[in-house]
């Protein structure tokens, strides 16, 4: 290993990495259907985008129905887990373009921070105009921070790491506190909320979202440790090479399933059946934790399939265009719920859950077709390829 690569935390073994790495792309499609697992709930529930603050989450152990109980599993498998698994996959991201500097002997971080900024900007307009809870504006920002961090030492970055992780932890341990010591706050949602989504018209939804922005951008900023631990941890995993398919890259997934298993299925179990006020240890701390299970598990299934000669295309080709899968999932799920499309939302209201997860699974399908149709033609997504136009200069385009 150089001097060079020991200051920076770089392996040999990352910097050969050149090709694309199917896991990844493979982990990045099922991170989108994931993610989608969680916001159904969202465009499909009572108030939409607002309602997930007035009403809370459902309590896992109020009823023992069929209907309640394919609920609650359903919610539990995917809340903050998959999201959490899209950040670790976007610090690997980070990692990658780092590599790819060092490789042609171009400073860092360079012409990066355009491209963060022009995320940032994406993120802005999917926010004002699609979708309230979107985390492209919250991954831009941290992006910016670690790619400026990227070039200490690894002890420094392992530092920055832990303090990270343990704000993180106390910062929710002590929300959680203030939750179970302040009582159940969950209540029905304003008819003034479920009036704009069932029925009101576009730009009324635009203005709340911009009058509201402080409140519906909460998320991302009380969430910045854990986004700046989750991004370095998908820069280590790069580096150690977690996302190439030899044996060094089975042992490490070996031991992610491991924290898995042992740490994050506990912790949910636990957090799911204390009740709603401990949402926040479930979806903000065991959830990045069940994360790593579900990467190690997926880089399993990968290489079963490549050792049966099979491959996992359909998905790898949604995770090669993940940027334009995630907001036509989002857009997909606005014009079939509000009212200003389909209106669904509040026709189907009385088939729940059955017809939530249907939605989920329909507008999957809807992607992992499209992304397939969409490469056959064209290189890249359309979103990837405005991002690739407008940031890359004219004469090294390709």
């Amino acid at each position: 290993m150089t001097a060079a690569q020991h200051a920076t935390g770089t392996s040999p073994h990352a910097a050969e990495v050149r090709r694309r790495l199917p896991l990844l792309d493979v982990l990045r499609g099922v991170a989108i259907l994931g993610t989608l697992m969680t916001n159904v709930w969202i465009f499909t529930g009572p108030g939409a985008e607002w309602g997930v603050f007035e009403a809370g989450l459902p309590d896992a152990t109020s009823s023992g129905s069929l209907a309640h109980v394919a609920e609650t599993v359903f919610r539990v498998l995917a809340d903050g887990k998959f999201l959490s698994l899209l950040t670790v996959l976007f610090g690997a991201g980070l990692a990658i373009q780092y590599a790819s500097a060092e490789r042609r002997g171009l400073p860092w971080p360079g012409r990066y921070p355009r491209r963060a900024l022009f995320l940032f900007a994406e993120g802005t307009v999917h926010f004002v105009l699609v979708f309230a809870w979107d985390v492209l504006m919250g991954y831009a920002v941290t992006a910016l921070v670690v790619a400026r961090l990227l070039t200490r030492t690894g002890r420094a970055q392992r530092r920055i790491m832990a303090w990270a992780g343990g704000i993180h932890v106390s910062l929710m341990v002590l929300l959680t506190a203030a939750l179970v010591l302040g009582g159940n706050a969950s209540r029905a949602v304003s008819p003034e909320a479920i009036e704009l989504y069932a029925n009101g018209g576009y730009l009324e939804q635009v203005a709340f979202r911009l009058n509201n922005a402080l409140v519906l951008r909460m998320e991302p900023v009380f969430t910045f440790f854990l986004l700046l631990f989750l991004f370095f941890l998908g820069t280590r995993l790069f580096r150690a090479g977690a996302f190439v398919l030899d044996d060094t890259g089975r042992r490490i997934r070996l031991r992610l399933l491991a924290w898995g298993l042992g740490v994050g299925v506990p912790l949910t179990v636990a957090a799911t059946l204390a009740g709603p006020d401990y949402f926040l240890l479930g979806r903000y701390v065991a959830a990045p934790f069940v994360a790593l299970g579900y990467l190690a598990l997926i880089g399993l299934a990968v290489e079963r399939f490549a050792r049966r000669g099979r491959h996992l295309r359909p998905l790898a080709a949604l995770g090669r265009m993940a940027l334009s899968g995630y907001v036509l999932q989002n857009l997909l799920c606005v014009l079939a719920c509000y009212g200003i499309g389909l209106g669904l939302a509040a026709r189907l209201d009385g088939w729940q859950p059955w017809w939530t997860m249907g939605l989920w699974a329909v507008v999957s399908a809807v992607l992992i077709v499209g992304a397939n149709l969409w490469l056959r033609r064209f290189a890249q997504g359309p979103l990837e390829a405005l991002q690739h136009r407008i940031l890359t200069p004219r004469r090294n385009r390709t």
